[in-house]
Formats: structure tokens, sequence, C-alpha cells
């Protein structure tokens, strides 16, 4: 997205207030409120992203890589993905809101392609950065004069440069969930996958990424089995966490180990993610069997 983008002048009296306040409104309304639509449209984001990357099975780690016919699916399921999200109907444009046929369009890059057929009508703006981690969601009604002159091939304009302070924001410069695999390196993405069991590659994932909370969907995609969620628990001795426990490794969930982590200084994790963590001490190894955790301290050399 552009580095400098100006203040809206989107406020009362705007001659698109009115119609842009009340949709956004109802977006809030429909995402349980303003911090809802927040967290879940960001997290909707990086799924939609992520699920096109595909790490596991093809051992990409950016949009950067992904070819350009994938690239265009992503618009395609963030609009289907948003609609299911804010349960919005199909509409004449992408979907309809309060009435109105509402276009929407997604960009991973600094501008969005408004086709022929959106032009005088409301449209919902998403727009992800995946270098600076930043995502953005607005509204603007597609006047020709906030557009540009210029089109391309498919007689499609962008938002001219004057035309972005019309932009209503819900969201602009939001923190957004990075790509967890552009923060690991190539070889030990290599480590992690060698693991010729799904017990294998959790094990190398949770000894290679230590003190990050790591969420839901990346384990499930090292682990590639169905029932991920029981080996990553104690499982009789064969889990994952017991594999860890034997190493000295703890393995915490953020829904079953919230106090421990606090404990341990480790970063806060949501209920659907986990964190891996080699205790320094004994008095650390004590807590975690305050906590109900068995864990080998000293481990074995």
């Amino acid at each position: 997205m552009k580095k400098t983008i100006p203040e809206s002048i989107v406020l009362a009296g705007h001659r698109d207030y009115d119609l842009l306040s009340a949709i956004a409104d109802e977006i809030t309304k429909r995402a349980g409120g303003a911090g809802a639509l927040a967290a879940g449209f960001s997290a909707m984001l990086r799924q939609c992203v992520d699920d096109v990357i595909m790490t596991p099975k093809t051992g990409r780690r950016s949009y950067d890589e992904l070819e350009k016919t994938e690239k265009t699916y992503i618009g395609t399921r963030v609009e289907i993905e948003l609609r299911a999200m804010l349960s919005l109907p199909k509409g004449r444009l992408d979907t309809v809101i309060l009435g109105h046929d509402v276009d929407i369009k997604n960009t991973m890059g600094s501008n969005w392609m408004i086709p022929t057929e959106a032009i005088g009508h409301p449209c919902i703006l998403v727009a992800a950065d995946e270098i600076r981690a930043r995502c953005y969601l607005g509204l603007i009604v597609a006047h020709p004069e906030y557009l540009t002159l210029g089109q391309n091939k498919d007689s499609k304009k962008s938002v001219s440069a004057p035309g972005f302070a019309n932009i209503f924001w819900l969201l602009l410069d939001h923190p957004y969930p990075p790509n967890f695999w552009r923060r690991v390196p190539a070889d030990v993405i290599e480590g992690i996958f060698a693991g010729r069991s799904g017990n294998q590659r959790m094990a190398n994932l949770f000894r290679a990424v230590q003190r990050a909370p790591i969420t839901r969907d990346v384990v499930e995609a090292v682990a590639q089995q169905q029932d991920f969620m029981r080996r990553i628990r104690s499982d009789n001795g064969r889990g994952t966490r017991d594999h860890l426990a034997r190493e000295g490794i703890l393995l915490l969930s953020g829904q079953y180990d919230a106090p421990l982590i606090a404990a341990l200084g480790l970063p806060a994790c949501s209920g659907s993610e986990f964190v891996s963590y080699r205790p320094v001490s004994q008095g650390e190894a004590d807590l975690a069997a305050a906590h109900g955790i068995a864990l080998v301290w000293p481990p074995d050399p």
C-alpha cells in the first residue's frame, strides 16, 4: 500500500458521508463490533493469502512467489470470505448492503482496479501489505472524478491520488499477522518438513521455533494429519508434547496453559496458538511441575 495516504475528508457534510458511514456501521455491527471486525478481518486476510501460498505443499514462503492467476484468485477468495464473515448476500455486483449494490475490491499492491460496472456505486476496498504486515479496510463511492483518467485493457480504472482522500476508513494501517514462514530460514523449514511422521514434523517445528506463538493453522499444515490436536497434547507418552518434555522442552497451549505462559514471561498466546520453551533453570522446571506438566530436568545430554 502507499506509504503516504491523505487524511480522509469524508466527514459530516461530505456528499458521500451519510451513505458510507451507514454502510460502515452496518459492517461493524455484522462483525460483532469494532474490535471483532479488526481481529476477524486481519485474520481472514492472512488465511486467504496463506491458503494460496501453501508453504507445506509447495515450499513457497511469500506472495511474490505466486503465479499471476493465483494472485488474482486471492481477490476472489477475499470477496467470498468477507461476505461469509459478515453474512452478506451476493448481489448484482459482489454484495448488497442496506439495499445498495456494493463491489468488493482487493489489492496486495498500492491501488485497486475499479470495473466500469462499479462506477457510481459504493465499493469496499481491502488491502494487505505483506512486507510491512499492515492491512486496510475502506469504503468509497466510485465517482468518476475520484478515479484515474487512464484505464487498463479491461477498461478498469484506479483510485486517483486526490481520490484517496475520499475513502472512508474502517481500518487504516492496521496490524496484520505476518506470514509465519517469512520469519523462518529456508534451511530450518527444510529441517521441519524432513520429519517422516506428523509427530516428527511437529516436534521439529517446536524445537526450531521457540518463544514465538504459532497458530493452529501452521501446526495443522506441518502435521498433515487429521488428528494433530490429539498428537500435540500428551498422548500416553506418544504425543509431541510428551516427546519434547523428555528433551526438556515445554509445549504450551494458549487455551489451557495461559497462566504458565504468563508466569514464564513468554509472549501471550490466543486460544488457538501454541508456544514452546526450554526452561533455563530448575526454578522454571519446578514452575512447570506446579502447573501439572512433568518435564525431564535437567534434560538428558
